[in-house]
């Protein structure tokens, strides 16, 4: 061979090899653990609906069928901090989601599947890879802002999803284009589910979307989470997309005062409550009689309403919810008058054993009135949970982390009765103004509130 063609070889070689080196994606060391083995739906059962979950070439397809709710196939496992990365292909047809931290107790909504939704949308709204609240509060985190990422899905092809969870921070990518950015402290941990919508009687049964390469990543987080460009949005003393189509407003903007003072004040405490990184909290007076702030009440006042209310407790802390409250009826220090959603550590306080009913002290309770449902959905002390009072026509509901704890009616005959035997008979016509002030109660005890919320009913 002459010397001139064996040094065209050997450049073409050398061409060859650093075309192919070049094209080569650089090897992912990144210690991924795959969720699904390409086989069979080992490590994943069925929650919700009865929509047909199958293996087909080493993907996981989801079928839609009539009559029946949202299906999802869940992990048997549950996972807090993670990064996920996965494949999908959809009908252009269809909704459906991607479930993080998502939970199923038999006290909520009958087991209903509620949390994280990462959104998979082939409509034209084209919201894939925002961040909706499945089954509790709806929309939180929209793309009608972010153009590039409603651009990056694409129809009836494969789409990679990467999606990052970790603390309170939830982060989403499109084909590599960020979408969503939520900061968000509901829920810290729950399994992963692949959703199928329900469908509409009119629509075709057996429309199908797939899922492949779905692994994850629970460890050294730090070192393989990404930044992303888009601002955070956060729902901490914020109303989400939905609250406000709703009617909704904040009760306090978890910076300032406005909008509250004291109940025997005409101006906000100077002493005994903190407002310190949006958490609005009333110090203990480590046990003296005299507090230093006392009861706070709104500025306004309220008929029917809804409200919510998160609060956080310390060890053996006792306080309170009032509403309907008249700040005019004691004039002395006491407390005002009003009825009151306790707020107690159960465990710990002896209140949780008083009462004019036995238990009509416990958290969620209507105070020294009617007794919460012992099986609650409490969750520990040093944790936040969701105060919600509806009151409609004179018809009130206690709710607790989403689930009705009480109900009575206002001004009724058994209502009057109770108060008759109980320690508001001084009172007259205790609990039945039309309109009152909401209260947060001063007990002399450490407890904290955050996103304060109303909806005005009427």
């Amino acid at each position: 061979m002459k010397k001139s063609v064996l040094y065209s070889k050997i450049l073409l070689v050398a061409f060859v090899s650093l075309f192919y080196n070049c094209n080569q994606k650089p090897k992912d060391d990144t210690p991924w653990k795959s969720l699904f083995n390409g086989e069979n739906l080992d490590g994943w059962h069925q929650k919700g609906g009865e929509a047909k979950y199958t293996v087909k070439d080493g993907a996981i397809v989801g079928s839609t069928v009539h009559n029946t709710p949202n299906s999802f196939l869940t992990t048997n496992d549950t996972y807090s901090d993670f990064i996920l990365e996965l494949d999908f292909k959809v009908d252009p047809s269809m909704n459906s989601g991607i479930q993080i931290r998502s939970n199923s107790f038999p006290y909520y909504k009958n087991g209903r599947v509620h949390g994280y939704q990462v959104e998979i949308d082939p409509s034209d709204r084209a919201y894939s890879g925002g961040i909706y609240d499945e089954a509790r509060r709806g929309w939180l985190h929209t793309l009608e802002n972010n153009p590039e990422a409603q651009k990056a899905f694409k129809q009836n092809e494969w789409n990679h999803y990467r999606i990052e969870a970790i603390g309170d921070t939830i982060k989403t990518w499109v084909n590599g284009v960020p979408a969503a950015h939520l900061i968000d402290d509901k829920t810290d941990s729950g399994f992963i589910c692949l959703q199928v919508h329900s469908i509409k009687p009119d629509h075709e049964e057996g429309t199908e979307i797939a899922w492949k390469n779905i692994k994850i990543l629970t460890e050294n987080l730090s070192k393989y989470s990404k930044n992303t460009t888009i601002p955070p949005i956060t729902t901490k003393n914020k109303l989400t997309v939905d609250e406000k189509k709703q009617g909704w407003k904040l009760l306090w903007d978890g910076k300032t005062t406005n909008g509250w003072r004291g109940a025997k004040l005409d101006h906000f405490p100077e002493k005994g409550w903190v407002i310190e990184d949006g958490v609005l909290s009333v110090l203990s007076s480590g046990g003296a009689e005299s507090r230093a702030g006392g009861d706070i009440v709104t500025t306004d006042l309220f008929g029917d309403f809804e409200l919510k209310v998160d609060f956080k407790l310390t060890p053996g802390a006792n306080s309170g919810i009032k509403y309907y409250v008249d700040t005019e009826i004691n004039k002395g220090p006491g407390s005002s008058i009003g009825l009151e959603y306790q707020i107690l550590d159960d465990d710990l306080h002896p209140d949780a054993k008083k009462g004019n009913h036995e238990g009509s002290r416990t958290v969620s309770s209507l105070y020294d009135l009617i007794k919460a449902d012992p099986n609650k959905p409490i969750k520990p002390i040093g944790e936040w949970n969701t105060a919600h009072i509806i009151s409609k026509n004179n018809h009130i509901e206690h709710w607790l982390n989403g689930v009705k704890v009480l109900e009575y009616e206002r001004k009724s005959d058994e209502y009057r009765k109770l108060v008759s035997e109980s320690k508001y008979v001084k009172w007259p016509n205790f609990g039945e103004l039309d309109k009152g002030q909401i209260l947060l109660q001063d007990h002399g005890d450490f407890v904290s509130f955050k996103n304060i919320k109303i909806r005005p009913l009427n």
